[in-house]
């Protein structure tokens, strides 16, 4: 019996992945103010490395102190935040062949705020706040302090922070890099006319405000192995309108997919507090759908995929190569091990674990 699609392999660039069970990144608001990650990170990380899926990429990690959307969030911009993280990594490694890769972003005019907890607002410079940069000096809502328009001098040393975290990345072992350029985030904002309203080769045409991202990824392509994939994850729409639309996504995917990008991530959203959407299961598949019939490169998709048959339907009819989970597999992290018994497939368990095989499924581990 041929096993379902979603436990099928899956390529991105030369690293194979066992499934097509992706697990996102997920900001957890939890390293120290400094952006070294901590012991939550070994028990969260080392959690899901456990689960089954494919590739595991770890929360978006910014390139700058100020790219941080929280004082909590982990950096990979210093020598201590790699170090930190280097210590995580070896011990989830030690129990888990799982593929690891790395989210790596810049908060942009959303960055400076509390953790979601303590009710997400903007900090203010007297509680440990700091400016936050952005294309233009337009806040992301009513209210709040506006972000420092970016100097061409910025623009370059913000592509130098991109290099040299993707340096560090490698120095990790990361096997990919996920490029952040969604929900309302630095990339995005230079993607988006409602965020970008520059007049000099970073704004106004389609093809300025896409120059910042292409010249990113050109850049951490040359500096991260050519065997180790290199994706992009984007905001499909803004869900508001005169901002960033599906027709742009595909210009900007199509330029990516030329220059040989190992894999696009489709969610939506996250640029502007109007946004207009309706959210339930596959919200965000319609974009994934329309990459799959524009570039040649695999796509992901995301978006309230929770049910093992949901997400095998995805993959199974083309809609994408991939789908990927987060809240799902924080409230099941054994999402992978349910889904392959739900379908009828095999999964990786850890040897500790094997005696947990439920006795009427007799081929459910695989390790």
């Amino acid at each position: 019996m041929a096993s379902p699609k979603l436990f099928t392999p899956l390529t991105l660039g030369e690293l194979e992945l066992p499934n097509r069970i992706v697990i996102s990144p997920m900001c957890q608001y939890s390293a120290d103010t400094h952006g070294n990650m901590t012991s939550w990170h070994t028990i969260h990380l080392g959690n899901l490395a456990l689960s089954g899926a494919g590739l595991l990429i770890i929360e978006a990690s910014a390139v700058a102190p100020k790219g941080r959307i929280t004082p909590g969030d982990a950096g990979l911009y210093s020598d201590d935040n790699e170090q930190a993280m280097a210590r995580v990594l070896e011990s989830v490694r030690a129990h888990s062949p799982m593929p690891i890769g790395i989210q790596l972003g810049h908060a942009g005019r959303k960055a400076s705020c509390q953790a979601p907890w303590e009710g997400g607002a903007q900090l203010g410079l007297d509680e440990g706040g700091w400016e936050t940069v952005a294309p233009s000096a337009v806040p992301y809502s009513e209210g709040q302090r506006p972000p420092q328009a970016m100097s061409l001098d910025d623009v370059e040393r913000l592509k130098a922070d991109f290099v040299a975290a993707a340096r560090r990345a490698d120095r990790l072992g990361f096997e990919l890099i996920e490029l952040h350029a969604a929900h309302g985030y630095l990339l995005h904002e230079f993607l988006s006319p409602i965020s970008n309203q520059r007049d000099d080769e970073y704004g106004g045409s389609l093809e300025n405000r896409m120059r910042l991202i292409l010249e990113i990824f050109d850049a951490v392509r040359e500096v991260f192995p050519s065997e180790k994939p290199v994706g992009i994850r984007i905001s499909g729409s803004d869900w508001v309108e005169g901002g960033w639309d599906l027709e742009q996504s595909v210009a900007l995917a199509r330029a990516l997919d030329a220059r040989g990008c190992s894999f696009i991530d489709c969610s939506g959203g996250g640029l502007d507090p109007r946004q207009a959407l309706d959210v339930g299961p596959n919200y965000q598949v319609p974009f994934a759908r329309r990459m799959k019939q524009e570039v040649a490169m695999p796509v992901i998709a995301v978006g309230l995929i929770t049910e093992p048959e949901q997400a095998e339907g995805i993959v199974f009819s083309g809609e994408a190569d991939a789908v990927a989970l987060a809240r799902g597999i924080l409230f099941d992290p054994r999402w992978p091990w349910h889904a392959a018994a739900r379908l009828g497939a095999s999964v990786h368990a850890p040897k500790q674990y094997l005696r947990s095989q439920p006795h009427t499924l007799k081929n459910l581990f695989d390790a």
